[in-house]
């Protein structure tokens, strides 16, 4: 029976490792350690799949427990500048360059200065593409109100990030989308 459940999770969540990857490093940027944001969201997951209706929701689910997860890890611990300079190694690791690393961390600070909903809507859809659909579903919203919170989201974020020298706030989304953090 556990190799049955073994495989049915496997099976389930092997079409969506990279989205949910994606979604985890972006949401845990110099804030926690991704690996463990994962593995903590996966294991839970894991023992509560028999609960999960929909199976083949499993992203949906995978993304709102890792939300809720890193929520309650970030009320817990204050931003640690050790996670930040992780991050920033493993960017460094892929070959990006330090300017682009120095954008990344400016972005994830104007992002934090974003309500949590619109800045989790922008950051699903710019940069782990998920369709507004999509989103709309992982929210429990309606796709109007995505395209709403996404629109509002990138002029606050322009608007954010006009204060300070920067390139365009589009181009460093785009980066983002090419890389895994």
């Amino acid at each position: 029976m556990a190799d049955s459940k073994q495989n049915d999770f496997m099976k389930a969540y092997e079409g969506c490792h990279d989205r949910f990857l994606r979604y985890c490093s972006s949401l845990a940027f110099g804030k926690m350690d991704v690996q463990d944001l994962v593995q903590d969201v996966l294991v839970t997951a894991y023992h509560k799949f028999e609960k999960i209706e929909n199976k083949d929701q499993l992203l949906h689910y995978l993304i709102r427990a890792a939300r809720n997860r890193s929520i309650s890890i970030w009320r817990k611990h204050k931003k640690q500048s050790e996670l930040t300079e992780q991050h920033a190694e493993r960017l460094s690791d892929q070959g990006v360059s330090p300017e682009i690393i120095l954008d990344i961390q400016l972005l994830y600070q104007m992002l934090n200065k974003l309500p949590l909903k619109q800045k989790e809507a922008l950051i699903l859809f710019e940069v782990n593409g998920f369709s507004m659909k999509e989103i709309a579903e992982i929210q429990g919203s309606n796709e109007g109100a995505i395209k709403t919170k996404i629109s509002r989201g990138r002029k606050k974020l322009a608007q954010l990030m006009s204060d300070n020298t920067y390139r365009s706030v589009s181009g460093l989304l785009e980066t983002l989308q090419t890389i895994t953090l």
